[in-house]
């Protein structure tokens, strides 16, 4: 167990699931309010599990202990006047577990003092332990899962990464531990001098403004997008060629890219008169709303408050705004005509930034160009989200949209069609401009699963 002045800090109030509760010394970690604006530590000392924490501290470290514990040793009960507040009946307990994992206490010394002191972590969130690249996990997460998480990290360029395997694993946090992980990898928080605190903090608040109701368009989506653009960007032609400012926006587009979407699409915000798409007049109307969300999170943080004032809001718009299925035709017009011409240079600003709005398409639809296993999830999850729209279209005696007829149209015809008209014609281009393995393995499986989609022994509700 690393000492625990190294351990990272997690956001105040994580919930931790019953079935982790249930295990004997599970662990949460806690910062105060003067950081993420959660009640104080004398609030949280009444909760059932207590807290330990001393009144110097800006941050404390809490555990949650079930079960019985070894009754302390009496060399602690003789300390517990001191100026460590107690929860009544468990803080000894708390602290004898903290001392466990430092070192066993020599009979005659200072002891706890001593060890409060290495403890706190006042000094550590200035410390060169949060601006440096830890040597330990390098990322943020609750010791249960550490393990486990930390072996999916490890292979995180894998195209057959299991998103939901990894999402159960973080206990629904998967898009600020993959994340704030990739911004490590990348030496995107050394280089740009990022404070992980307010890193953690955007990322935090993006995950919370995403609505979890959504089958589809959700962060568990936003987390699989993102995953996809590091495999990308790891691919020889960007790796080679991209600036660290254009990952660095790569990666904050694909993270925000969906933000606070309404689990409907832009035609049912237009017919319906939404404040949204009169503020946009009916273009682009939720990539633009991402765009702006993203752009407050982004202020609200202050994540890039300290780098020059340049255009990186407007290049991040575009990336976002190449989100938009209705505009595919355009961007994919312009990527085709460079490529048939052979006169497409990444040393040019205009075409390396073209190339990364195709990457960023490339990203958000790749879900059929994964594995069968993975792929007919999200299909499953897509195709729900547009029955349900269809759903609420109905109930209030509207037209339905095209697609969102549960009565009518079915997950295979949808993804049948959905392959070949939108899919198969972008990673078809992509793969002549990037020609690796991985864009070859992706045309593989987008042609299996649209043989499974259309075979009709497997489907047979498929329309002729």
């Amino acid at each position: 167990m690393e000492v625990c002045s190294q351990l990272p800090v997690l956001p105040l109030d994580r919930p931790v699931p019953q079935h982790v509760l249930r295990r004997r010394g599970a662990i949460s970690l806690g910062t105060s309010s003067a950081l993420f604006g959660g009640p104080s530590p004398r609030q949280l000392c009444k909760r059932r599990g207590g807290v330990s924490y001393n009144s110097a501290d800006q941050a404390v470290l809490y555990l949650h202990l079930l079960g019985k514990c070894r009754s302390t040793p009496s060399h602690l009960r003789r300390r517990r006047r001191g100026k460590h507040t107690q929860a009544p009946g468990f803080v000894p307990s708390c602290v004898k577990i903290f001392l466990q994992w430092l070192g066993p206490v020599r009979p005659g010394a200072r002891g706890l003092k001593s060890h409060r002191r290495r403890l706190s972590f006042q000094r550590g969130l200035k410390s060169r332990h949060l601006r440096q690249r830890p040597s330990g996990p390098q990322h943020l997460l609750d010791q249960v899962y550490n393990c486990q998480v930390k072996c999916m990290l490890d292979k995180v360029d894998s195209w057959d990464f299991d998103i939901f395997m990894f999402d159960r694993a973080t206990n629904g946090n998967g898009l600020v531990t993959l994340t704030f992980h990739l911004f490590l990898q990348l030496g995107l928080t050394r280089l740009f001098r990022l404070d992980p605190i307010k890193l953690r903090s955007f990322l935090v608040m993006v995950q919370a403004d995403y609505h979890q109701r959504n089958p589809y368009h959700n962060s568990l989506h936003a987390t699989d997008v993102t995953q996809a653009m590091y495999c990308f960007l790891r691919q020889p032609k960007l790796a080679t060629t991209l600036s660290s400012c254009d990952m660095l926006l790569a990666l904050v587009a694909a993270v925000t890219h969906d933000l606070d979407h309404p689990g409907v699409n832009q035609g049912f915000l237009v017919r319906t008169g939404h404040h949204l798409a009169a503020l946009y007049k009916n273009s682009s109307v939720l990539e633009s709303h991402h765009w702006r969300c993203a752009v407050s999170l982004l202020r609200e943080s202050g994540l890039l408050d300290h780098l020059p004032i340049t255009d990186r809001s407007e290049r991040l718009g575009s990336l976002i705004l190449a989100t938009d299925i209705s505009q595919q035709n355009r961007y994919l017009a312009r990527f085709r005509e460079h490529l048939d011409r052979e006169d497409l240079s990444m040393a040019d600003p205009s075409h390396r930034h073209l190339v990364l709005q195709i990457t960023m398409k490339c990203a958000d639809i790749c879900n059929p160009c994964r594995v069968w296993r993975l792929s007919s999830q999200w299909s499953s999850r897509v195709t729900a989200e547009f029955f349900h729209q269809g759903d609420v279209e109905k109930k209030h005696g509207m037209a339905v949209s095209p697609l969102c007829d549960r009565l009518s149209d079915s997950t295979a015809h949808i993804q049948a069609g959905f392959i070949r008209h939108v899919v198969e014609p972008l990673f078809r281009e992509w793969c002549r401009f990037s020609c690796t393995s991985l864009s070859h393995r992706m045309l593989a499986h987008l042609q299996t699963n649209l043989d499974r989609w259309t075979d009709p022994s497997q489907h047979p509700e498929t329309p002729p």
